[in-house]
């Protein structure tokens, strides 16, 4: 009924114009002509009450005037009152049957005409009264005319143009009477008379309109509420519930119906609880468990929110999440409960299988870093509390990069799947085997008595990874160098144990490989060549020997280049060229990453101007650089020395953020968003749970780890899987998905078809120098491809 707000209090109260109330021209804000219709439809059902008002006075007149009046002035005013009545009645029958909402302002003035027509004839009643019979007489048609004019603002008030004009001819016939008796007197009190008819007239439509208003608004909202909940049911996987005071189900909606497997005849009155607890499964602890919380609250009368409840309707396992309230009656008496509910299985699926991804690596189905750190913080904290020792010991494979060089990454992955299964062979219920990355693998052990026992799980270890395997068809050999370290004697914390393993495994490497060393404090010769790199490195940025290469990312779809990853490169005077692998590992250790992360960044973002303003640049930062006060400071410098639109700036992160400082970092990244730059997390899954994190920081890109594409290029369910749910949650939170590690044109058209936005991998491009990059675009794009 508003056409541009909704109807409030303040409207409701708001002064109403009165050409508008009137019916002569449209007002403000309201919705006229449909309250014009009202009025004339409250006029039109009062129809009966009208005419039989005219009909009693006309008969009245007749009686009272028959003798005083001459025929021929008696029978033409009948017929007046007869001819107007008519006039002003035959709108009304039109106005019922019209299906119309509205009228214009001219139907709203449509019963002027009878109204004058009958104004005209009880007016002309005292004159001729005066003129024929006398005061006497003339008095009598004075009184019987007012009660017509107040019959006119009780039934006729609601359409108020008309009942004024009435009135102000009924006043007009009372004062000419009164003139033409000479009692001049009484036309104050025909003046008296017709202000109080006016204002009663005036309140009647005002407050008939303020009621319409209301109800109307009522209506609307009643409508409103209707077909929201109709479209809730229809249209959502949400539906409505209701139970009585014993638990049986009520109202069935057609929804909850569907997902209880009937009809919502059939479940009026059968026991909720009956219906959704079939116990008896591998999961019953947790189903009676949910269902007992459920009924508690039931019983408690309490209200609850997004309850989840695992349930079993059919013989099939599903979980629920309920929301409900109680019903109290007008006397405070308890009358059941009812509440909404979703099914949400396939959510909690996807749940289960992303946080598989955050504590199992994909590729071998071991722990991984995350689940392996975890498990080493608890056994050490047993070994506190129960004064005894525990043990981690660090894995890697010998020979596996010439393979994985030679024969491929998918041989590669498929080597590191029969090696972890070896491992879980070897692991007993005292230890925890598990991927750390890569070639890198470590065994928790929870109880070590001493180190004869682990030089023996570690000899077990070396002998078992180091036979033959076949792959197709390729019999290859790769061994394993094992390096431990025992708690609390070399070391007090996770990362402090973890490391002298890893020290304690470059020794072992270092003598040949396939080999076990434990941790000794005179252990130096792996941390005396990472002090010569360090050392050189120190002197890298000095005399020019990094550099930048630059790998494309590609659109999915139109494969066209939409950015570029900056990858930084150490050509070094005294070691040649060194891996990154080595030397970032190095530079994160001692710090150095961060004047060569300043350095990168910079360089990156000049580079990036010298490409099309479409395209964008990624640039790779640690954590250590997010946990430093001046990180944000640095970001700006880079873009303001280069001028960069800071939107063509990309941040990316990998998981390991969320280990430590995670504040810190977080609010960091929210400075960098907050100057317009995007955040992209890098490796998804591969070592951390980063999942509660992921909407707080609103990363802007999800990239898919390269184990992953290959596991689903593979044909691996789990991969597939895992893509699929990687996907559809960064869709649910606006976010893009960049498929890494795509080498061939299947791996490609997979990607593209899960719903991957952007693709990287040497499909599409390796690591390239600037002018390489800058000649992209130079010439058609598949030239590169092919």
């Amino acid at each position: 009924m508003i056409e541009n707000a909704p109807i409030d209090e303040r409207t409701l109260r708001q002064t109403l114009p009165a050409t508008a109330v009137l019916g002569l021209a449209k007002g403000p804000d309201l919705d006229w002509p449909r309250l014009w219709m009202l009025q004339h439809r409250e006029l039109a059902r009062l129809r009966p009450a009208r005419v039989a008002c005219h009909g009693a006075g006309a008969a009245l007149g007749a009686v009272m005037f028959f003798g005083a009046l001459p025929v021929f002035v008696l029978v033409p005013w009948l017929v007046l009152l007869t001819v107007g009545l008519y006039i002003y009645t035959r709108r009304d029958a039109h106005v019922l049957q019209s299906e119309k909402p509205s009228l214009t302002a001219r139907e709203a003035r449509s019963h002027l005409l009878g109204s004058i027509v009958l104004g005209v004839a009880w007016a002309s009643t005292m004159p001729l009264l005066q003129i024929f019979a006398g005061p006497d007489m003339a008095i009598r048609g004075l009184v019987l005319g007012a009660g017509i004019a107040v019959g006119s603002v009780v039934l006729m008030g609601v359409v108020p143009l008309s009942a004024i004009v009435f009135a102000t001819l009924l006043t007009a016939g009372a004062a000419i009477g009164f003139w033409l008796a000479g009692n001049d007197g009484m036309l104050l009190f025909v003046g008296f008379f017709t202000f109080f008819g006016y204002g009663s007239i005036w309140i009647r439509a005002t407050d008939f309109l303020r009621f319409a208003i209301a109800e109307n608004a009522l209506l609307e909202q009643t409508h409103t509420v209707s077909l929201l909940l109709r479209e809730f049911e229809e249209n959502e996987a949400d539906w409505l519930w209701q139970i009585d005071k014993s638990r049986r189900i009520r109202s069935a909606s057609p929804r909850f119906a569907f997902a209880l497997g009937e009809s919502a005849a059939a479940l009026e009155g059968r026991p909720f609880f009956d219906l959704i607890c079939d116990g008896g499964d591998d999961e019953a602890d947790q189903s009676t468990q949910s269902l007992r919380d459920l009924a508690e609250s039931i019983k408690a009368t309490q209200s609850f929110s997004n309850l989840l409840v695992l349930v079993k309707v059919a013989g099939e396992k599903r979980w629920w999440e309920l929301s409900g309230t109680p019903m109290i009656g007008d006397k405070g008496e308890y009358l059941g409960y009812r509440g909404v509910g979703s099914d949400v299985t396939q959510q909690r699926k996807s749940s289960e299988k992303i946080a598989y991804l955050a504590r199992y690596d994909t590729l071998t189905g071991l722990p991984n870093r995350l689940m392996l750190h975890e498990t080493l913080a608890q056994a050490m904290e047993d070994a506190r509390k129960w004064r005894r020792r525990c043990a981690f010991i660090m894995i890697d494979l010998d020979r596996f990069k010439a393979v994985n060089d030679s024969l491929g990454h998918q041989t590669g992955d498929r080597l590191l799947e029969q090696v972890s299964r070896r491992l879980e062979e070897i692991a007993g219920e005292n230890e925890i085997c598990g991927r750390l990355g890569g070639d890198e693998f470590g065994i928790v052990v929870r109880d070590a008595c001493d180190f004869g026992a682990i030089d023996a799980l570690a000899r077990k270890v070396i002998e078992r990874v180091s036979q033959p395997y076949e792959v197709d068809r390729h019999t290859l050999f790769v061994g394993a160098s094992v390096g431990s370290a025992l708690a609390p004697r070399d070391g007090k914390g996770v990362e402090e144990l973890m490391r002298n393993a890893d020290l304690a495994l470059y020794r072992a490497k270092d003598h040949g490989r396939g080999v076990h060393f434990a941790y000794e404090p005179s252990l130096h010769a792996d941390a005396e060549e990472r002090r010569q790199l360090e050392f050189s490195l120190r002197k890298a940025l000095e005399q020019n020997e990094l550099l930048l290469n630059f790998q494309p990312v590609v659109d999915a779809t139109t494969e066209q280049v939409v950015s570029f990853e900056a990858l930084v490169r150490w050509q070094s005077e005294e070691h040649g060229f060194v891996s990154p692998a080595k030397f970032i590992p190095v530079a994160e250790d001692t710090r150095l990453i961060l004047p060569i992360g300043k350095w990168v960044l910079k360089q990156a973002c000049q580079e990036a101007m010298a490409w099309p303003a479409n395209v964008k640049i990624n640039v790779n930062v640690s954590p250590e650089q997010l946990i430093q006060a001046d990180f944000t400071d640095t970001v700006i410098e880079a873009l303001s020395a280069s001028g960069l639109d800071p939107q063509r700036l990309e941040i990316e992160v990998t998981e390991s953020i969320f280990l430590n400082d995670t504040e810190v970092a977080r609010e960091a990244l929210a400075n960098v968003m907050a100057l317009g730059c995007k955040v992209a997390l890098d490796d998804f899954g591969t070592g951390y749970s980063s999942l509660g994190y992921l909407r707080k920081l609103q990363f802007s890109t999800i990239k898919v780890d390269r184990s992953f594409v290959q596991g689903a290029a593979q044909g691996s369910s789990e991969s597939l899987a895992i893509v699929r749910a990687v996907v559809a949650m960064a869709q649910s939170l606006e976010m893009k998905t960049t498929a890494e590690g795509v080498e061939t044109t299947e791996e490609a058209d997979l990607m593209r078809t899960m719903g991957c936005d952007r693709i990287q991998g040497f499909h599409f491009g390796r690591p390239m120098t600037s002018v390489d990059a800058r000649a992209l675009f130079d010439r058609p794009y598949q030239a590169l491809r092919a």
